[in-house]
């Protein structure tokens, strides 16, 4: 018996894969190094012991989704939460993408962008950033008003490279998207990290979705939770195409429990922006290039070493970072993502010696 045969276009794909390694210290999948306070993880256990679990969840998350939109400043119908931040885009690509239409990217990027692009039937346009990773928005005007498409994704701070879009870039690039009737997705994962965010460019007469996730800022890696915030005629066609009851009970508990939790939230946040000020610091000592970064990590460059190698000499030590080595665009670079400052003081000290070790 044969076996039946997939699209032809994901038979070509290659799935997306974070590796993991048994290292002492992991600096490489953008988590936070802090768990939730004790309260939370009490207070939800509580509440889970609660359910009804022979019932269905509620299938608008409605108490979940107005709780979000007190926190950031919007109505709770231009709210739509959904089983992390990546399952957010992938609704809006199989409402706004498909067959015919297309997808513009800015390498390099956040790989899930062509990624659920592609799983969506949608076709995909990658331009280029600069060679310090920044948006030329020559380039930008010149490939929407060639391609035209459906479904622009910006990623601020960008992951992987950190980077962080300003105001005035992000209104040009939605004005060019609007003439040719496109969405803009601004991708801020990272967002609370940075200075600025596009959520304050929202209004129910622009074509803008921002995207967030509870796995960074919130610590709650594990729950899988993300939203959007967007014009409220956009998220009912959201609500057209996601699976009914989409958000279990315990997870629409989890984050509305969170949320409770803001100034913590708040103190993390603040507490690693410090530490991104300090390992940059020390980095700009060490024979690296590294790029200004708004987000809970750093892409860093060695200068005269082979960047898999020195992935490799810190396993060797029992640290893991990102190897980005062999990626499109990012010869050698390999990103930190911020720990605790025990965890990157013992990073940064094994890295210098690493640096400072001559070559065979």
């Amino acid at each position: 018996m044969s076996r039946p045969k997939v699209r032809d276009d994901v038979a070509m794909m290659e799935g997306y894969h974070s590796p993991q390694l048994d290292v002492s210290i992991r600096l490489n999948t953008n988590e936070a190094p802090q768990p939730p306070p004790p309260e939370f993880t009490r207070r939800l256990a509580e509440a889970i012991g609660s359910i009804e679990w022979h019932r269905y969840p509620s299938r608008s998350a409605s108490a979940l989704r107005a709780r979000i939109a007190e926190v950031e400043g919007v109505e709770a119908d231009q709210v739509f939460a959904a089983n992390g931040s990546n399952e957010v885009l992938q609704t809006v690509l199989l409402t706004y993408g498909g067959p015919g239409r297309t997808a513009l990217t800015f390498e390099p990027t956040y790989a899930l962008h062509s990624h659920l692009s592609r799983i969506a039937g949608t076709a995909v346009v990658e331009g280029e950033r600069t060679d310090e990773f920044e948006l030329d928005l020559d380039v930008v005007e010149t490939l929407i008003a060639r391609h035209r498409p459906a479904v622009t994704f910006l990623c601020s701070p960008n992951n992987p490279t950190g980077r962080f879009e300003s105001e005035a870039t992000i209104r040009r690039v939605l004005e060019l998207v609007e003439a040719v009737d496109g969405l803009l997705i601004v991708d801020e994962a990272y967002g609370q990290f940075a200075p600025w965010s596009a959520k304050e460019l929202l209004s129910e007469d622009r074509n803008l979705v921002v995207t967030r996730t509870y796995s960074k800022t919130w610590s709650m890696a594990a729950a899988r939770l993300g939203y959007a915030l967007a014009p409220s005629w956009l998220v009912a066609e959201l609500d057209k195409v996601v699976l009914p009851y989409h958000l279990d009970a315990s997870k629409q508990i989890a984050g509305l429990l969170a949320l409770d939790y803001l100034d913590d939230m708040s103190a993390r946040v603040a507490a690693l922006v410090e530490e991104r000020g300090r390992v940059q610091s020390a980095l700009a000592d060490l024979d690296v290039d590294q790029w200004e970064s708004g987000a809970n990590f750093i892409l860093f460059r060695p200068r005269h070493r082979s960047g898999a190698q020195v992935w490799q000499d810190l396993v060797d030590r029992s640290i893991l970072v990102r190897n980005c080595a062999s990626w499109p665009r990012l010869d050698d670079c390999l990103r930190l993502t911020l720990g605790t400052a025990e965890e990157n003081t013992a990073f940064l000290d094994a890295l210098a010696e690493i640096l400072e070790t001559p070559t065979p």
